[in-house]
């Protein structure tokens, strides 16, 4: 019955607070239709918002983005519609209050996931919180795009890059939040290889400090010039090419880069072959001593 009567109050405490045109008020979803979406503003009235005063966005579709119990910040165009409803508009409001959460979203480095509107030139345009934003042609992917026109209609995760209200200029980036995926996917690989793995790859390029080695699955690993091979060399030129097929040790994998050796390889395979050899020796001497003994034995002594 307290709670019943503190609602009350509230609710009445409510129905006497001044609303002006121009002010920024929130309500409740209690309608939506095509036409237009009703609030309850926990006033004596209700308030109206029209569908084309809900965004700038001309592929805002009212009925599959608005739903009853949602809560919208809207603009008070007009104390009474001609119905006695305020007449509201979420469009004005964006102006006024999108900014500051865009402004949240650049510095939260938030992924958005955005629908592409329209191509425009050297890119594309998308809208976050009703703003009309700008995606460069060159923040489409990790590579530049050349035709951003089958783009239209998609959906992309995109960040904030540059929020300037004065300007009314917002830029986003979905290439920022894709390396960063790349990246990620690159780490998980690199961390599942463990060190003292004998691989094989294939030398892509030759630099003055050493070989980087294609492991496939867009993986690479450096062997540093000391870990090209026994004897000392000035340049991995003087024993290797590109192309060449080569077999490496996994040295280490700290920070998402790999440390590969060829001259471990080498010197285990030369352990190998000392260790062979010598159980072939072993195994000859062996092999002698027990015929000599079965020569005696036969002779009786």
């Amino acid at each position: 019955m307290e709670e019943t009567m503190k609602d009350y109050e509230r609710e009445l405490e409510a129905s006497f607070r001044k609303i002006s045109e121009g002010d920024v008020i929130s309500g409740t979803v209690i309608d939506v239709n095509e036409e237009e979406v009703t609030l309850d503003l926990k006033y004596y009235t209700q308030g109206i918002i029209k569908a084309q005063d809900m965004s700038a966005d001309p592929g805002f579709s009212v009925l599959e983005e608005v739903h009853e119990g949602d809560v919208i910040e809207a603009t008070v165009v007009k104390m009474d519609d001609g119905q006695g409803n305020i007449l509201l508009s979420k469009k004005e409001a964006n102006a006024v209050l999108s900014w500051d959460v865009l402004e949240g979203y650049l510095q939260e480095k938030k992924d958005i996931t955005v629908k592409v509107s329209e191509a425009v030139n050297a890119g594309v345009v998308a809208y976050v919180e009703g703003i009309r934003g700008f995606i460069p042609a060159s923040q489409l992917d990790i590579s530049y795009v050349e035709d951003v026109i089958p783009y239209v209609g998609k959906k992309l995760t995109v960040r904030v890059t540059t929020v300037d209200k004065a300007k009314e200029k917002l830029i986003l980036s979905a290439k920022e939040v894709l390396k960063e995926q790349e990246k990620e996917a690159h780490d998980h690989k690199v961390a599942m290889i463990v060190p003292g793995t004998i691989l094989e790859g294939t030398v892509e390029s030759l630099q003055t400090y050493g070989a980087f080695v294609d492991l496939k699955d867009g993986l690479s690993g450096l062997v540093h010039i000391s870990q090209i091979c026994q004897k000392r060399i000035k340049k991995p030129s003087e024993v290797l090419k590109v192309g060449d097929k080569v077999k490496v040790k996994v040295l280490n994998t700290n920070d998402g880069k790999i440390s590969l050796s060829i001259k471990a390889v080498e010197e285990e395979q030369e352990a190998q072959e000392r260790e062979d050899f010598d159980t072939a020796q072993f195994s000859s001497d062996e092999s002698v001593g027990t015929s000599l003994g079965d020569l005696f034995k036969n002779l009786g002594f």
